[in-house]
């Protein structure tokens, strides 16, 4: 697919070339837009953690360990009960929320390795990109997981700054990164949450007079796990749940932050997960229920990820959203809140949806949402309807499904034969998305993707 114009176009048009920044966000050379009067942007923290499962959190219901700051944060903001990952695995939904983009639309629809010479294209406009074109300080704290190679890395995709692991944690050689050097060739995983959390925090205060984005990637709970000592055994629930515990600690001191800083209410904070829980980790694996499945799958457990959002003053407090969204949103919703837009030269797959956050009548803008695992179209949902199509899984043959998620959450009752029209209906939607982003299921090659990153 031919573009307008490149990601570097987009920022000389936005009027900030190929600037750098440090970690405190002070650009160095002239002025950035936006700068000389930050108080009319909202800062932006999207915290991201690995396959935390739907039923994770304490306030979705979690058995064997306490999360009260992420409790606190629902209760002080919105809580989402159908927000989807773009995809049940880690490297497609990293792209996704960052391009606003299904992952195939993108080319990487499957999880990335050491060996892999490819990665997010820097062509792609990201969150980050647009946001630095208003004036904001940017910075990816964790695992990034989108190339590994230096012409894919955080600051070559419009962050100011790095810290984090390039990849997951059972990926080897595994080390740390700042900026684009190796700081750490075997860190100590035990303090990995601890040290994302003390950069994040120090990034925010460096950044309380400018607009600032910050990407909190965390590692866990991806295993192997690893906990620091302050929260070993915690938990009812072994390693992984205190694991959880200490990802919420984390939650706390970037909240306490903004509080103590006073830009709390300028502060738009968003939580949530890459995919469903590893279940076949057992108890080293998360939870999804009442959730059908978990990671690896298109059943809900897969992709179906709990999502809080916190702004006080804007989004009102203890308000649950049960309309349809997703982490491609946030990129659209991002740049409309910050004064800005979509990238217009190429599709963008996500929402607007401040609607949802200000409007509790407002309902999802999605006619359907597709359920991709790596390139197999594997599901559909349009409203309260989700469409199993034919497919195989791990070799076992997965027959047509219709099942109404309203009544149905489970995914336990297939009410295709009773509902042949909407069978008719759903699966003309999957016919119509093949077409743009293909499917290796029923052979169609996409007609709208846009290439991967290679070297």
């Amino acid at each position: 697919m031919t573009r307008g114009f490149s990601r570097r176009d987009f920022l000389k048009f936005a009027g900030l070339g190929a600037g750098v920044m440090s970690l405190s966000g002070c650009p160095e050379g002239a002025d950035r837009i936006g700068r000389t009067n930050p108080q009319n942007k909202p800062n932006f923290v999207i915290i991201f953690t690995d396959d935390q499962g739907y039923a994770d959190v304490g306030c979705y219901g979690a058995k064997g360990f306490e999360t009260p700051n992420l409790d606190r944060m629902a209760a002080e903001g919105m809580k989402f009960t159908d927000f989807y990952a773009a995809a049940p695995i880690c490297s497609p939904s990293r792209a996704a929320l960052l391009t606003g983009c299904y992952p195939q639309r993108v080319s990487i629809p499957r999880v990335l390795f050491p060996r892999d010479n490819i990665g997010l294209n820097p062509e792609e406009i990201t969150i980050a990109d647009i946001l630095k074109s208003r004036g904001y300080a940017t910075a990816c704290i964790g695992k990034w997981h989108l190339g590994h190679l230096p012409q894919f890395l955080p600051t070559r995709q419009g962050f100011d700054y790095y810290f984090g692991l390039p990849y997951s944690n059972d990926m080897k050689p595994l080390a740390l990164i700042e900026g684009e050097e190796t700081i750490d060739p075997k860190p100590d995983q035990s303090r990995i949450t601890r040290r994302y959390t003390e950069k994040a925090v120090e990034f925010i205060g460096k950044n309380r007079n400018n607009p600032f984005f910050l990407y909190l990637a965390h590692t866990m709970p991806h295993v192997p796990l690893y906990v620091s000592e302050e929260f070993k055994g915690k938990s009812k629930r072994g390693l992984y749940g205190d694991v959880i515990i200490e990802i919420d600690w984390s939650v706390g001191e970037i909240l306490s932050a903004l509080k103590k800083l006073g830009i709390d209410e300028r502060t738009f904070v968003i939580f949530t997960s890459d995919n469903g829980p590893w279940l076949s980790k057992g108890e080293h694996g998360g939870s999804a229920k009442p959730l059908r499945d978990g990671k690896l799958t298109t059943y809900e457990g897969g992709l179906r990820v709990p999502c809080i959002m916190r702004q006080p003053g804007t989004i009102a407090a203890g308000a649950i959203c049960s309309e349809m969204a997703t982490t491609m949103d946030f990129l659209p919703t991002l740049a409309a809140l910050a004064g800005a837009g979509p990238p217009e030269d190429r599709i963008i797959d996500g929402k607007d949806i401040r609607a949802l956050l200000t409007n509790p009548k407002a309902k999802t803008p999605y006619k359907a949402f597709f359920y991709y695992l790596e390139s197999r179209l594997e599901a559909v949902r349009s409203g309260k309807w989700k469409l199993i199509l034919p497919h195989k899984h791990r070799r076992v043959f997965v027959p047509t499904a219709l099942y109404n998620l309203q009544d149905d959450i489970g995914e336990q009752n297939d009410v295709s034969a009773d509902n042949p029209e909407l069978v008719k209906e759903l699966s003309a939607l999957a016919e119509k998305i093949r077409r743009e982003l293909g499917d290796t299921v029923v052979p169609t090659e996409g007609r709208s993707v846009r290439p991967c990153g290679k070297v």
